[in-house]
């Protein structure tokens, strides 16, 4: 009788360790500094990527390096990472390689990223409010690893580990969906103005996740 209790309390706990839920007008929000709050996604992944789209929108009024999306395999921590360093230069990497975007400054206000790479021509774009930044080359050949661990708030050094509090996300980020192709420039722009194309990785409307530490779903700051 007490094994077959056990074995009903873990069933039973499991929905609270594993969320699947519409994040329509919600938000993650990160209310301060932290090693070990942020929030683990789960992917739709079947093949190694060759392209793909990430978009989000992020709220914050840090002026020290963070990280907005952190995507990690055993082979690589950087696999796919969007980071934002100092005097407004935002990162992103594949596979490990850099490139570097640089920003005007400007004050605290939500910004929706889009950050979009093919291997075929190792063509790199980082969209911001709709706006293009100058295109850059990286990692053209490569292909993105499945066996990913995904996550939100943190910057990992390791496969799901290794963050560092100085480098933690302090505020709200929202509407993360991700593709496994490169979306046109329309479709960018429509994405900024809130509409969706069926995201096949990462789909905020049927979000899968686990939320650690200090996280809170609220309603958005932003229309």
């Amino acid at each position: 009788m007490q094994k077959l209790l056990l074995c009903f309390l873990i069933v039973i706990s499991l929905p609270s360790a594993f969320s699947q839920r519409d994040m329509s007008k919600q938000a993650f929000v990160f209310p301060k500094e932290s090693e070990n709050s942020y929030v683990s996604l789960t992917a739709q992944l079947r093949k190694p990527l060759i392209a793909f789209t990430v978009c989000l929108q992020a709220y914050t009024d840090l002026t020290r390096d963070y990280s907005l999306f952190s995507y990690a395999t055993k082979k690589q921590n950087n696999e796919i990472l969007l980071f934002k360093g100092q005097k407004g230069a935002y990162s992103v990497s594949v596979g490990g390689a850099d490139v570097f975007f640089k920003l005007p400054e400007r004050s605290p206000a939500p910004m929706h990223f889009c950050v979009t790479w093919e291997s075929h021509s190792g063509i790199t774009e980082l969209w911001v409010d709709g706006k293009p930044m100058v295109r850059r080359s990286l990692k053209k050949g490569y292909n993105v690893e499945t066996d990913a661990s995904i996550i939100l708030g943190q910057e990992q050094d390791s496969f799901g580990g290794g963050f560092d509090k100085g480098q933690s996300f302090v505020g709200d980020i929202g509407d993360v969906n991700m593709w496994d192709f490169v979306l046109s420039p329309d479709e960018i722009n429509n994405v900024y103005q809130g509409s969706i194309f069926s995201p096949n990785v990462i789909d905020w409307q049927e979000l899968k996740y686990k939320a650690y530490g200090e996280v809170f779903i609220k309603p958005q700051l932003w229309s």
